[in-house]
């Protein structure tokens, strides 16, 4: 299997990736930074795994994911709450931002390493017709600077609208933060739907989407290869709709509800372009509903998105399958199937 580039004659939309194999004193802080965190999804000394599409696909247990997220999005929260009872004195909004970004990114990096191990074992979609790509040669820079700026600039806008230092971290409405993640999931579903198909059926709009979709087997870390001008929507357009929204219905979350609910939208970010060969994803409070209606969404549904889409496409939403299924742009799925699922062969997604 070759690395894929693509046709377009423009060397700025290759995906050719051969950086990690080069000569590494011509590398800038950029590579050096996606190498130190572990980001190679192709193992140096063994070959992943590879199946047909016919073989049966692996069973995630959702509430292994559950349990993941909510124990790393806590972690910030238990060391807030212990510095105040301890003090007396609330923190700082530098220093809380500081610890809610550090804590993050220590989150994303270790999501990322987990991904790739269980690749090493249950393997990738599609595997037996393409490797997974890689982060390209012309994007470097672009990944690392989006993977930076992203997350810290939706924090420091959440940070300013919600963040209340007097408050306790963990005296959060834990009966009503349940209902919070499942509708956050699909309020900012909503939103990102027709963004997204927009982005896609609006000439004008296309060409600040084209990038992103020069991949056609992505990698975790390429949902942030994209143009700044999409970012900039992503950053601040998408999370302010969804939370005026829920804020006129009457449920303005708090900043520490809001950074459980998102990072369960960055879970199903990351996750849903890294391919994963097991029938899991973007996991939601209302998953047990939206599984009746055949509208919850797993791995291969953004997955499908990448590898046949380009202007006309399908498999819109990132969070949920709801609204592609009410619009009538869902994509069959190929490897995920309900005939071709194992539910015996059941995935315990990793803690450590």
């Amino acid at each position: 299997m070759t690395t894929q580039t693509t046709t377009t004659g423009n060397a700025r939309d290759s995906m050719a990736s051969t950086w990690r194999d080069g000569d590494r004193s011509q590398w800038t802080s950029s590579h050096w930074l996606l190498d130190l965190l572990g980001t190679r999804l192709k193992p140096t000394h063994r070959e992943v795994p590879v199946f047909s599409k016919d073989e049966k696909i692996p069973f995630v247990r959702e509430w292994t994911v559950h349990l993941w997220i909510l124990l790393h999005a806590l972690i910030p929260h238990v060391l807030h709450q212990a510095y105040m009872t301890y003090t007396g004195r609330p923190l700082h909004p530098l220093a809380a931002f500081w610890l809610y970004t550090t804590t993050f990114y220590g989150t994303g990096v270790h999501l990322v390493q987990t991904i790739r191990r269980l690749g090493w074992v249950y393997g990738f979609l599609d595997g037996d017709k393409h490797e997974r790509d890689d982060i390209p040669d012309v994007g470097v820079g672009r990944v690392a600077a989006e993977l930076l700026s992203v997350p810290t600039l939706r924090l420091a806008v959440s940070m300013y609208l919600s963040y209340r230092p007097e408050e306790l971290p963990l005296s959060l409405n834990w009966k009503l933060l349940v209902l919070e993640l499942g509708l956050y999931s699909i309020t900012v579903d909503f939103w990102f739907y027709w963004y997204h198909r927009l982005m896609h059926t609006v000439t004008p709009l296309w060409k600040f989407h084209r990038t992103h979709h020069l991949t056609k087997h992505p990698h975790p870390l390429l949902g942030a290869y994209a143009d700044h001008e999409q970012e900039f929507f992503d950053i601040l357009g998408i999370p302010l709709l969804a939370y005026g929204t829920l804020k006129l219905i009457g449920m303005p979350m708090s900043f520490y509800e809001w950074y459980i609910c998102y990072q369960y939208v960055v879970f199903s970010e990351i996750i849903g372009h890294s391919g994963l060969r097991v029938h899991g994803g973007a996991p939601s409070a209302f998953n047990w509903i939206l599984e009746l209606f055949d509208a919850e969404l797993v791995i291969e549904d953004h997955d499908l998105h990448h590898r046949y889409g380009w202007r006309q496409t399908h498999n819109y939403g990132k969070q949920t399958r709801l609204w592609d299924r009410i619009f009538g742009t869902c994509r069959e799925r190929v490897e995920g199937h309900k005939g071709n699922i194992d539910y015996e062969n059941r995935v315990t997604f990793p803690l450590l």
